[in-house]
């Protein structure tokens, strides 16, 4: 195969060519029109997702100290038999 016969470049140039209608349609000096705005649809679950994700440090921190506090409480008075 020569260099020349590359199908791959020869679609890339026709691609490449081609017009999109969005092009075509908008005038010279116009910008593309702003992103519609969509409806959040899961606004609630990422909002809790966030407020956890936050208190997650929170939360291992009082787990923590509760186990240790469990630890430094106990008497030894448990039932051990011997």
């Amino acid at each position: 195969m020569k260099p020349d016969d590359d199908p791959t470049a020869d679609f890339l140039d026709a691609v490449r060519a081609e017009e999109t209608p969005w092009r075509q349609d908008r005038p010279v000096g116009e910008l593309a029109p702003e992103r519609a705005e969509r409806p959040e649809r899961w606004g609630r679950t990422r909002a809790a997702g966030r407020a956890a994700a936050q208190a997650a440090p929170y939360l291992q921190a009082a787990a923590l100290v509760a186990w240790l506090a469990s630890g430094a409480f106990d008497d030894g008075s448990g039932d051990q038999s011997g």
